[in-house]
């Protein structure tokens, strides 16, 4: 099997034209033509999960975030992307992603989310396709939702703004940086909005509404089992591995 023929499996379901403008999905490194001889799926292409491949045998990686976002004018083995770079390169080992491509389906990145968290009656928060806006099965009291949402998501902890004094009902969320529809989700009558990677000013918010911030790679991790399934349904020569890397984040 040839990686294009892996890349056609992810991007049936979420087709590179759906992508952001700035985005950089798709192969960042390797030929297309490259024979696989093995596949892991990681949520970032970091230097452990290249080492991760090496060790097992697998030559594509397929990652949700993209491992190069802007021009490389120089690659330096000793720094943290020339490492990465230098080590795929050695190996021969093929690198592909979906990025804003597989946020931007109804089934993908935010409607995995809101289907953990029950939403139901779920559509698009905006009309490029970013976000889920839906409702809850039953409206609960701000503080029980925030519990709510802490233990579907197995969250630690998280940030909110003031909890809202009426019943959760109706809520919005989008995977991953998510402060650019904060007034979209309001705009929509939601009362309460998730997503990650909101900043202090964001938490300033309008009466009978409340945003909380669940964390980037919380909000996202669950589209590597997605793309697991999405491939080991097609691909019965090998395991689909998935590794073991996890959130560079981490609380104290």
């Amino acid at each position: 099997m040839k990686a294009r023929e892996v890349a056609d499996i992810i991007e049936e379901f979420a087709p590179l034209l759906k992508q952001e403008e700035w985005d950089n999905s798709g192969f960042c490194l390797g030929s297309p033509q490259t024979e696989v001889t093995g596949i892991i799926v990681g949520f970032d292409c970091t230097p452990e999960l290249i080492d991760e491949a090496v060790a097992k045998g697998a030559n594509m990686i397929v990652t949700h975030h993209p491992l190069i976002f802007h021009g490389v004018k120089k690659i330096y083995p000793d720094t943290y992307l020339g490492s990465i770079l230098t080590k795929a390169v050695k190996n021969d080992i093929v690198v592909y992603s979906a990025h804003t491509n597989a946020d931007k389906v109804l089934d993908g990145v935010s409607g995995i989310l809101a289907e953990k968290l029950g939403l139901k009656s779920a559509g698009f928060l905006d009309e490029g396709g970013l976000g889920i806006i839906g409702e809850l099965p039953q409206a609960m009291p701000a503080g029980v939702f925030i519990s709510y949402v802490k233990k579907v998501l197995g969250l630690k902890c998280l940030r909110s703004s003031k909890p809202i004094d009426r019943p959760v009902k109706k809520v919005a969320l989008c995977g991953g940086s998510g402060s650019s529809l904060i007034c979209r989700a309001m705009e929509c009558g939601a009362d309460a909005y998730l997503a990650g990677d909101f900043t202090y000013h964001d938490f300033f918010t309008e009466k009978d509404f409340m945003i909380m911030d669940v964390g980037h790679w919380e909000s996202e991790i669950f589209i590597v089992d997605k793309f697991i399934s999405l491939l080991t349904k097609k691909i019965h020569n090998f395991a689909i591995l998935k590794s073991d890397n996890n959130n560079p984040v981490y609380y104290y």
